[in-house]
């Protein structure tokens, strides 16, 4: 079986009195897409935090590549390859989406900040993830479906080796959410980018991801394909909020659309 490219291991974290993550284990290799989901307050942005150097683990560690990164800086992570999207976004809003592109790639140094070279590949991923119509527009006024396929293209635009995506699918229509499921699948087939997804909308994780992991009050409740952790009666329990049969409006696999154009019903657009 393939080795890891990012793994976390053991990894706890306390808010004052709040164990947020508690033992936590989770990993993803190249060229799999693993998702991550659980009810609001489960840990999954604190974990993302945890991955992406925001926040420094009370125990456990990370490792990347089978680097030991846990005392690594976020700066570090991304200049290695590790890119996050964020659940709020976090675009620069008085630049074009073609800027925004290129401002990602600056850091190599080597190059004067736009020049060919920059936005040439600002070009090629926004033609991928169908933007290529908003190269001029400025970031700032675009609309929360188009703001969210600009951010995950500038995650791309310096090619990741880890693609970490926090509630991509939120606010978006329903061909967004099939356009970020084909650029998605893509990274990881053809890129061999290990991508790990925390998304609120079930259905589209199920349909995207070969690994679906489970928190719930920061622990890990299950692992394992979209089928297996369907049936998961802890699991069917943990979003319910009582025995399996409730309420099925609010369980892992109901939705109008069990695809990844299915709509995330309010609850789904809560922050972890």
């Amino acid at each position: 079986m393939t080795r890891a490219m990012l793994h976390a291991a053991g990894v706890d974290v306390r808010f004052g009195g709040v164990h947020a993550l508690r033992d936590v284990t989770i990993s993803v290799r190249p060229g799999e897409i693993c998702g991550l989901i659980g009810p609001n307050g489960a840990g999954k942005t604190t974990l993302f935090d945890v991955l992406s150097g925001i926040r420094r683990p009370d125990g456990g560690h990370i490792t990347f590549a089978e680097e030991d990164i846990t005392r690594r800086s976020p700066v570090w992570r991304a200049r290695h390859g590790i890119r996050r999207t964020f659940q709020r976004q976090q675009l620069f809003g008085q630049l074009t989406v073609t800027d925004n592109l290129v401002v990602a790639q600056d850091w190599r140094g080597g190059l004067r900040p736009g020049t060919r070279r920059h936005r040439e590949r600002a070009a090629a991923v926004l033609r991928e993830c169908g933007l290529d119509a908003l190269t001029d527009a400025y970031a700032g006024a675009l609309p929360v479906g188009q703001a969210r396929m600009v951010e995950l293209a500038r995650a791309l635009a310096d090619p990741p080796r880890v693609l970490l995506l926090d509630e991509p699918a939120s606010g978006t229509t329903a061909d967004e959410r099939r356009r970020l499921a084909a650029v998605v699948r893509h990274m990881a087939e053809e890129e061999n980018c290990a991508v790990l997804l925390v998304e609120h909308n079930v259905p589209f994780v199920m349909e995207l991801c070969s690994r679906v992991v489970v928190l719930d009050l920061g622990r890990v409740l299950a692992e394992g394909t979209a089928s297996e952790v369907r049936a998961d009666p802890a699991v069917r329990e943990a979003y319910l909020g009582t025995s399996p049969g409730t309420s099925p409006a609010t369980s892992p696999d109901a939705s109008p659309d069990d695809s990844p154009g299915a709509s995330p019903d309010a609850a789904e657009c809560e922050e972890d």
